[in-house]
């Protein structure tokens, strides 16, 4: 599965945590990526597939939990540096006072980003995934025994940076949303198509630094549109607002 990318960390290394607890071992949230290379290639796909398997059980048994409290869960996705956080903050900010939000923060260490969206004033806890690269829906599921999302709710899920891992991982999201930077480059939905075909929804963020940067807006849209047909975009920058209220409507009509 994850050949390369440090997913068989040990059991107890991944943490879940509110702001101003303690970061001390949670116990399991279900990660067994079985990363043996010395194993035929059959029985490799045989460990996928028992994975995938025991994560898609538990992401229905969470999108039935949704479902029944009609709670929109949102699962952000994106490579590090993107500016994930940032849009948080914002949209938090402008419709915190119109709709019930809750978040849960994916990162390998550190209570960084759960410290800033506490900030905010919203519910947040943050899952350390340890060496892992992505949220499973086990870990979606043990976040959600310490908060209580309202009925009529946003919760958004925003996962470990990584372009990779988290396409193949089903949380029981009601959509994926991929965002990419003006930063990175517009050929990013060629180089990681999983991705972009398993998302909904993409974000072209800072575009104030269009400017100064070397990135083709209309060839990005063009590229992750032979990935996927479907996908629906929003052009916005999370520092000044530009973009902005397109997305935050979307939002609005999705609860």
């Amino acid at each position: 599965m994850c050949d390369s990318c440090g997913c068989s960390q040990p059991e107890n290394s991944v943490t879940i945590t509110r702001p101003g607890q303690a970061m001390s071992g949670q116990g399991s949230a279900g990660h067994h990526h079985l990363h043996q290379s010395h194993r035929a290639q059959g029985r490799v796909v045989e460990v996928q597939e028992a994975v995938l398997g025991k994560n898609d059980g538990i992401a229905a048994h969470n999108r039935k939990f949704f479902k029944e409290r009609r709670i929109v869960a949102l699962n952000l996705v994106s490579s590090p540096g993107s500016g994930k956080t940032t849009i948080l903050e914002r949209t938090i900010r402008e419709l915190r006072e119109e709709i019930p939000i809750t978040v849960i923060e994916g990162d390998q260490q550190t209570m960084l980003d759960a410290e800033r969206i506490d900030a905010t004033g919203v519910p947040v806890v943050q899952v350390n995934t340890g060496a892992g690269c992505h949220l499973d829906a086990d870990m979606v599921h043990q976040a959600l025994h310490q908060m209580e999302p309202a009925e009529n709710s946003l919760l958004f899920i925003e996962n470990v940076g990584n372009l990779v891992c988290p396409a193949m991982f089903d949380l029981g999201e009601a959509a994926k949303v991929v965002i990419i930077s003006v930063t990175e480059g517009e050929d990013k939905p060629l180089k990681y198509p999983a991705m972009f075909d398993a998302a909904s929804l993409c974000l072209i963020n800072k575009t104030d630094l269009l400017p100064h940067v070397d990135f083709d807006v209309a060839r990005c849209r063009e590229y992750a549109l032979r990935v996927n047909h479907h996908l629906e975009f929003f052009e916005i920058s999370a520092k000044t607002g530009e973009g902005m209220p397109a997305w935050l409507d979307w939002l609005r009509s999705q609860i």
